[in-house]
């Protein structure tokens, strides 16, 4: 469905590009934009315009927001010289770099671009009060011209003249003044045309060079993946060997073992099982980071999922010195993926009791806002600030902490993450050391 424009110009000569160019960063950034976002709308808005210009003849730009399917801002520009589409085509291929579409045609009234950049998601929703009260500031922030200010002066001089003609000589300096000051607004604005020019080359250039080497960290990640999984899918059959003839050797039906080829059996299925939880922990997160776990939505019994994670952990804490416990929720119930907000949950209270000598592991639920908050809690080892964002990273332990129940992989909590990424959500940490930590996962309410 179409809007309203949100704003109308005409560019009539070259200082109008520069105009342009402020008026598009400015509506982008009102629309939702990120900065590196309203530097490419405003480059490609100043090197079409540019190329325009040079034509002759005036050119209209409309901005423009639609509401089907993605919400997108577009921009079309009517230049009233028909033909001349093919004499742009060629000349704007880097800018198609910059914008979603671009489209040059030849109209009933002339030439005609189009260009198109798709919001953001984070972007606020464009409610007609909203576009309203953004008219209003963009109808603030249009920037004049001196050329605007010239014509005023020449205004108020023909009244002047009317008024008082005994003042020739005045008036004929003033105009000569006037005289002097175009030259001079004219050369400064030809500087800053050659030096905008030069600019959107230098970021049509820069831009080009950082979507290759976005293709090439695509790529390189996606390898990544492939080799992970493919190791972990190797491994986990010989492993799994191991700890079923580990099982075998100490069955009851089997020939009896010494003491001391117990214990050595027990530590080979002891190793093993560490084995198995890292290959399964590796082919987990290499299917998160391929795009390969889709979440099945529904709506999740938060009262039933606490009460599986209450019966199913409570087992692990083998020390007296820790309080397990799971809160009854106070939020009843979630749009979300059921199994994969267990296993969040199952690996931040796991990491929690693993490193906890006393005190308590507490998990607990409240709404904030639009987004229901989970909180795991615990009085452990803590973790430094500096070191907060670097337990996010794979294989990574912080330096001296020892976990006191199984051996830890450093894969649980990117793991963990990239899940609450994957269900449209956030995950931050607070932690102290020596006086614990608290996860916090907030989660959509309608994701």
């Amino acid at each position: 469905m179409s809007r309203e424009p949100l704003m109308r110009m005409r560019i009539r000569v070259e200082q109008d590009v520069f105009t342009v160019r402020q008026l598009g960063r400015e509506v982008a950034r009102e629309v939702g934009f990120e900065s590196q976002d309203q530097t490419r709308l405003a480059t490609a808005l100043s090197e079409v315009g540019r190329l325009l210009v040079t034509a002759g003849r005036d050119t209209d730009v409309a901005f423009t927001t639609t509401a089907d399917g993605v919400p997108t801002l577009l921009v079309e520009m009517v230049h009233p010289v028909p033909g001349d589409g093919a004499r742009l085509r060629p000349q704007l291929t880097q800018v198609r770099r910059l914008v979603d579409t671009l489209e040059v045609g030849d109209g009933e009234t002339g030439t005609v671009v189009r260009m198109s950049r798709r919001l953001p998601p984070s972007s606020p929703a464009l409610t007609p009060d909203r576009m309203d009260e953004i008219r209003d500031r963009l109808a603030g922030h249009v920037p004049g011209t001196p050329f605007d200010e010239l014509t005023v002066q020449n205004q108020q001089l023909i009244a002047a003249l009317d008024e008082v003609r005994a003042q020739r000589d005045d008036l004929a300096r003033l105009n000569a003044e006037l005289e002097e000051t175009n030259r001079g607004v004219m050369a400064l604005y030809h500087q800053l045309s050659d030096e905008l020019e030069e600019t959107n080359r230098g970021v049509v250039a820069l831009y080009a060079e950082l979507d290759e080497k976005s293709v090439q960290l695509r790529a390189a990640s996606e390898a990544k993946s492939r080799f992970l999984a493919n190791v972990s899918h190797e491994l986990r059959a010989p492993v799994t060997a191991i700890i079923g003839l580990g099982r075998l050797l100490t069955d009851e039906s089997s020939d009896e073992l010494t003491e001391e080829q117990s214990r050595q059996v027990e530590l080979i299925r002891a190793s093993a099982s560490d084995l198995l939880s890292l290959v399964n922990d590796l082919l987990d997160l290499a299917k998160a980071e391929a795009g390969r776990i889709e979440p099945n939505w529904s709506d999740v019994d938060l009262k039933a999922v606490f009460g599986q994670l209450r019966g199913t952990l409570r087992p692990l804490t083998t020390r007296p010195e820790v309080d397990f416990v799971v809160e009854e929720p106070a939020v009843p119930r979630l749009r979300s993926d059921e199994v994969l907000l267990a296993q969040i949950l199952r690996n931040l209270l796991t990491n929690a009791i693993k490193f906890t000598a006393e005190g308590s592991v507490r998990l607990s639920v409240a709404r904030n806002g639009g987004d229901v908050e989970f909180t795991v809690a615990d009085t452990g080892t803590g973790i430094p600030p500096e070191l907060h964002e670097r337990i996010f990273e794979e294989f990574y332990q912080v330096p001296g902490s020892q976990a006191l129940s199984g051996k830890g992989t450093g894969l649980g909590l990117p793991y963990a993450r990239r899940l609450v990424g994957i269900l449209g959500g956030a995950m931050r940490v607070e932690s102290t050391p020596g006086q614990g930590s608290t996860f916090v996962v907030s989660l959509p309410v309608s994701p």
